[in-house]
């Protein structure tokens, strides 16, 4: 198995693919700041979300809501969404289909 590095995606945050299968793909997202966003943002893949570590306010199809550690939910498919760190800490995303933008 091969481990894949470990790259930033947006300032403050940085995403490692954990798994990966075609139908399915498995990545963590670390926050190191509070304040850091992931940016609002849309793809086919349905998602679904673990919060490890940190608290985080999520935005999906303009509503807001606040998640911390142990907390779980699903994005569907083409859902605008994005987050703001409350407390650093670490996502751990699911897409399927995986997502090929981040091989």
């Amino acid at each position: 198995m091969s481990e894949f590095p470990k790259v930033a995606a947006d300032p403050g945050v940085y995403r490692q693919v954990l798994a990966d299968h075609n139908d399915l793909m498995v990545v963590r997202f670390s926050f190191t700041e509070s304040g850091a966003e992931g940016a609002i943002h849309s793809h086919p893949h349905i998602q679904s979300t673990y919060v490890e570590s940190g608290r985080f306010q999520f935005s999906m199809d303009g509503q807001k809501f606040e998640v911390g550690p142990g907390d779980s939910f699903v994005i569907p498919s083409n859902a605008k969404h994005g987050c703001i760190c409350l407390e650093p800490g670490e996502l751990i995303d699911c897409f399927t289909p995986r997502r090929e933008d981040f091989l």
